[in-house]
């Protein structure tokens, strides 16, 4: 396990969500200040309020944009490659787990967890160094 995905899950005990735990762990290396990442991410937690797309995964999708993103100087020039950035990343989340979708990974319907928050942290902390980082 990485640094980053170690601060990580101290965030997360310390009582960030998982987008936070996340995005927080890198917003540094993003050029982003942690206060305003917290806050940023603070709907995203709980697989976006919902138990939709897993927290830990959209704070990945955050990074993403931060890394790939031109900025308002160049609207639209770089969305497309960000979303095909997300669209990877999703999949190898999916890949590892099965799905991306927290109610899924918690076992909400079938009572099968597949896997531990911490584990979804540990793993797009993973993606990220993978695939944001270099």
């Amino acid at each position: 396990m990485t640094e980053r995905a170690e601060q990580a899950l101290r965030l997360h005990d310390k009582g960030y969500n998982c987008a936070q735990a996340v995005v927080c762990a890198y917003c540094d290396r993003f050029g982003l200040d942690e206060e305003t990442a917290y806050k940023m991410a603070e709907g995203f937690g709980l697989g976006m309020g919902l138990m939709d797309t897993c927290g830990a995964l959209t704070g990945a999708f955050m990074l993403a944009g931060l890394r790939g993103s031109k900025g308002t100087a160049h609207p639209g020039e770089t969305k497309g490659q960000t979303y095909k950035t997300t669209k990877m990343l999703a999949a190898a989340f999916r890949e590892k787990n099965g799905t991306y979708l927290c109610r899924e990974l918690k076992g909400v319907a079938d009572g099968k967890v597949r896997r531990s928050c911490p584990g979804c942290i540990e793993d797009a902390c993973a993606l990220v160094e993978q695939y944001l980082t270099k």
